[in-house]
């Protein structure tokens, strides 16, 4: 197999499928994400945009197909060398721990890769003290990129919805990826806090140069920053294209209506 990185590309998926006993909800996806690239994933739900996720980062085995970054395979890899490779993410559901504090939350991302070994942690030799300095400072630096650095002391339980979301996404960005995957960011928010989180996202984007890769269904948060998007339906992928190819396809226009029709005729059952 070729591991040469072709044409600077961070992530490749080829073929991808993923069977859950007798239903397949993920059918030979291909996706492809170059450098710097911000790319958008949408589809109705159940189209499998999360589960594509969860195959990137192992959080499940695929049934056939490949993903690689930067070249090389990820598949078989545990999550947490995935995470030490440079791909980093955010939940749909906030997965912050609620009990210790927006530093806390912060600083535990920063030390996914441990720098100094046990040992030198307890007998507080030079180097140790250096680097949990730098630690701190960088924490701080994440936090005040998000808007947070006066909520640092906070509980993140106590933070508004608003300022969670940003707040899992400073942890994301504290393992200094290479490819960041949001999933559903602007997820429960009004208009102008998805206004806000737009211009939230398009400054560390030109800021932090992530490769990111966003599933999103506030299609005026996809359309404001994406550069090419990705839609599947049904666990397949339906076309690719530009904001403006997509709004105006037909295809997806389907899609879409179909799933407003099944939402309407759920809320009068």
């Amino acid at each position: 197999m070729n591991t040469e990185n072709r044409n600077g590309e961070i992530l490749t998926i080829t073929d991808l499928t993923v069977d859950f006993g007798g239903v397949r909800a993920v059918n030979n996806v291909s996706i492809s994400l170059q450098a710097g690239e911000l790319v958008g994933l949408i589809g109705p739900n159940g189209a499998g945009k999360t589960t594509v996720f969860n195959l990137i980062t192992n959080a499940i085995q695929p049934t056939s197909g490949q993903i690689m970054l930067n070249g090389k395979s990820i598949l078989g890899k545990s999550p947490d060398k995935i995470c030490r490779l440079g791909i980093s993410r955010t939940f749909q559901n906030i997965r912050l721990f609620p009990q210790m504090t927006a530093y806390e939350n912060v600083e535990l991302g920063l030390h996914s890769s441990p720098r100094y070994s046990i040992a030198e942690a307890f007998v507080r030799l030079p180097h140790a003290h250096r680097i949990e300095l730098d630690t701190r400072k960088r924490a701080l630096e994440l936090l005040e990129i998000v808007n947070l650095k006066e909520f640092a002391r906070e509980r993140a339980s106590s933070l508004p919805y608003g300022l969670q979301r940003r707040l899992e996404i400073a942890r994301a960005m504290a393992t200094s990826p290479q490819l960041l995957l949001l999933d559903e960011p602007a997820a429960g928010m009004n208009e102008d806090e998805c206004k806000a989180l737009v211009k939230l996202i398009r400054e560390i984007h030109t800021t932090m140069k992530y490769t990111t890769l966003m599933i999103e269904h506030h299609m005026a948060v996809v359309m404001d920053l994406c550069e090419r998007i990705y839609v599947l339906n049904l666990g397949s992928l339906l076309t690719v294209g530009n904001p403006k190819e997509i709004q105006n396809n037909p295809q997806v226009i389907k899609a879409y209506l179909g799933e407003r029709k099944n939402a309407r005729e759920s809320s009068v059952s």
